[in-house]
């Protein structure tokens, strides 16, 4: 399952084919084998190795232990929070995230099925998706696998945020203004300006990739109208576990 857009979550269960033990991703356990897997899958189609995420594995390892106590496979059981909400309370940061889940005999007959299954070999291989988290839990001689998938939203603080917009700005020719304050009061606001000194363009925008500027300002830039600026970041707001940075550009003539 995946979900994509601005903000997105997909899910994939697969049944193939109880105290319950987890089993995380030590060396040779099922969960490493999984990673591997998913890994050699991934570098055998030119794509970039996944990361290993802590949090997303936390998540994951929840969930699993929950499937295999229950004797059940689903990516949200009764009472249980959502993927993308386990993820954020684990710690996770993202702005998409995927999840496969599946029961069988072995790690390695698990991933062969994900991978013969579209959706669950589409998570795999999506190139869009740079980390992963995974729990084996075991009950019975059964395994319950869950595989989370994320694109990672690294935590920022406020000021590391505007430098890297500061600096793709002045890369392009404008002057950076000294006092920032009256982008940081904008940032808030769902349009307009907060301050003393109106611009001549503002942008307000919600991103996960901070060294991309908006196509609308990079147009405006290249008129050459404007030749000064103040960048402004603002807490997120966070929806379904979904992180994304949030951004106020004000441009001076």
């Amino acid at each position: 399952m995946k979900v994509s857009g601005p903000l997105t979550a997909v899910y994939c269960l697969l049944l193939l084919a109880f105290s319950a033990a987890p089993v995380r991703a030590q060396a040779n356990g099922p969960a490493e084998i999984l990673f591997s897997a998913a890994n050699r899958e991934r570098a055998g189609h030119g794509l970039s190795p996944l990361k290993w995420s802590s949090a997303l594995a936390d998540a994951t390892h929840s969930h699993a232990v929950r499937l295999a106590e229950g004797n059940a496979l689903s990516h949200q059981l009764p009472g249980e929070p959502s993927p993308a909400d386990r993820a954020a309370q684990a710690g996770a940061r993202f702005s998409a995230l995927a999840e496969n889940v599946a029961e069988g005999p072995s790690a390695g007959g698990i991933h062969r099925q994900w991978m013969n299954s579209p959706p669950h070999r589409a998570n795999l291989l999506d190139p869009h998706l740079d980390s992963v988290g995974i729990a084996v839990a075991a009950h019975n001689g059964t395994l319950f696998a869950v595989e989370d998938f994320s694109l990672a939203v690294e935590k920022l603080s406020l000021a590391e945020q505007e430098g890297i917009v500061d600096a793709k700005l002045q890369a392009r020719g404008l002057r950076l203004l000294s006092d920032n304050g009256d982008a940081r009061r904008s940032c808030p606001l769902d349009n307009g300006y907060a301050g003393a000194h109106e611009p001549s363009f503002v942008l307000h925008y919600a991103t996960a990739d901070l060294e991309t500027l908006p196509d609308i300002l990079e147009k405006r830039i290249k008129t050459g109208r404007y030749h000064s600026a103040s960048v402004g970041a603002c807490p997120s707001d966070a929806k379904l576990g979904f992180s994304l940075y949030r951004i106020a550009v004000l441009v001076y003539e």
